[in-house]
Formats: C-alpha cells, sequence, structure tokens
C-alpha cells in the first residue's frame, strides 16, 4: 500500500516537474523568440513533448535541440516545429498533410490547432508507434499512414496546408497536386549540400517561393528511388 502512493506521488512529482519544463520551453524558445500565433502558443503548453521521444531523452525533451528518436531519424528542435508551423498560417478549419510522422510530436502540434491531420511515414516501427502515442493521447483527428511520403495521400486531397519533416531536393508533383489552390506548403529543400526551409504558396497550379532560413533536417527518402 504505501509503495503504491509512493509510486503514485512520485508520478505526480515527475509530471509536475514536466509541466515546469514545457512552461520555461514555451517562454524561452518559442515565444520570446518571436513566435506570436496564440493557437500555436497554446498548442506547446499543451503537447506532452516528453512522452514523444525515448524514454532515456525524457529528461531532455524539453531543450532548445533535436534529439533521436531511433532509425536514424530525430525529433526536431521545438523552434523549428513552431516557426514552420506558424509560418503555414494555419486555421480551425485547415486539413493538413505532413510527410514524415516520425515521433508524431508534430503531428500533435498540428492536431491542437486544425480540424483534420493526416501523417505518412515511411519508417513502419517509427510510425506505428508514432500512432499508438497519439492515440494513447487521445488525438482523434491525426490519421496515420505508413507509406511513401512521395505520393501523398490522395484519398483526403485537397489539403489547405502541407509539411515535409524531411528533406527533398525538388517538391514531389503528387504533392503538389494534392495542395489546395491558395494552400501552403512548407519544406526543407536541399540544394549544393546545403537545405533551406521553403514556403510554397499555390497560385493557379503552380507553386510561389519564399525561402526563409537555414536549416538541418534528415533526408526525404523513398520506397523505390
Amino acid at each position: 500500500m504505501f509503495a503504491t502512493i509512493g509510486l503514485k506521488l512520485l508520478l505526480i512529482l515527475l509530471a509536475q516537474e514536466y509541466d515546469a519544463m514545457r512552461t520555461s520551453m514555451v517562454r524561452n524558445q518559442i515565444i520570446n523568440r518571436g513566435i506570436t500565433d496564440k493557437p500555436l502558443i497554446e498548442a506547446f503548453n499543451e503537447v506532452p513533448r516528453h512522452l514523444f521521444v525515448p524514454f532515456e531523452y525524457q529528461n531532455y525533451a524539453y531543450e532548445d535541440r533535436p534529439l533521436p528518436i531511433g532509425y536514424n531519424q530525430t525529433i526536431s528542435q521545438p523552434y523549428v516545429v513552431a516557426y514552420m508551423t506558424e509560418q503555414l498560417n494555419l486555421s480551425t478549419t485547415d486539413k493538413v498533410l505532413e510527410i514524415g510522422t516520425g515521433s508524431g510530436y508534430q503531428a500533435a502540434i498540428l492536431a491542437e490547432i486544425v480540424d483534420e491531420v493526416y501523417s505518412i511515414e515511411i519508417i513502419a516501427p517509427l510510425g506505428q508507434h508514432a500512432a499508438q502515442v497519439l492515440d494513447s493521447l487521445g488525438y482523434t483527428n491525426v490519421h496515420c499512414k505508413i507509406g511513401d511520403g512521395y505520393h501523398g495521400w490522395a484519398e483526403h486531397q485537397p489539403y489547405d496546408a502541407i509539411i515535409l519533416t524531411a528533406s527533398p531536393s525538388t517538391i514531389p508533383l503528387p504533392l503538389i497536386d494534392q495542395l489546395k489552390e491558395g494552400g501552403r506548403l512548407i519544406a526543407p529543400v536541399e540544394s549544393g549540400g546545403h537545405q533551406t526551409l521553403v514556403l510554397y504558396t499555390k497560385k493557379n497550379g503552380q507553386l510561389k517561393t519564399k525561402k526563409l532560413l537555414a536549416v538541418r533536417f534528415v533526408p526525404f527518402t523513398r520506397s523505390h528511388p
């Protein structure tokens, strides 16, 4: 009995510690670095980032850096997630396609803001684990799929926004086709050994380009390159 009470107390204290770390992260890494979108800030306050990383890294989950999540993949640093999301200028009625579920953290942030999130992961164990975490946290508006993100998810097009969390050299044509007219797409694009975060807006079937900042993401991979 006393052991059970002690365990419950320990879990409460850990939860409070993570809450304090998350509050500090939002203040220092998100708000103080220029993120102003209120629903986005609320999402960062709400989503327990530590649950999206392996247990051995949970104490570092709220630090300003990427962390390994297995299979040579990473969870992006909090500011980059916030910056990319804010650039999409999302609204509550939007439907978003994510290419590269990874840990599931970006999908959770999106799910706090928009109506529906469709997320594709090419690495099956990673995508399956992310789906389990998202389900355990009650995200019924996130739909996960194992597959090659190059082809997108045509059944649910058109999308108001598309986000790529891996770096391609060019934007796959199926994603352009699945993006709604006036929709936004953000991706870390590889060119000459460097990656640049680029925001695209679809106008008359073509992509209008806006370069944002230098970044470093894992490469975009294909099941059949």
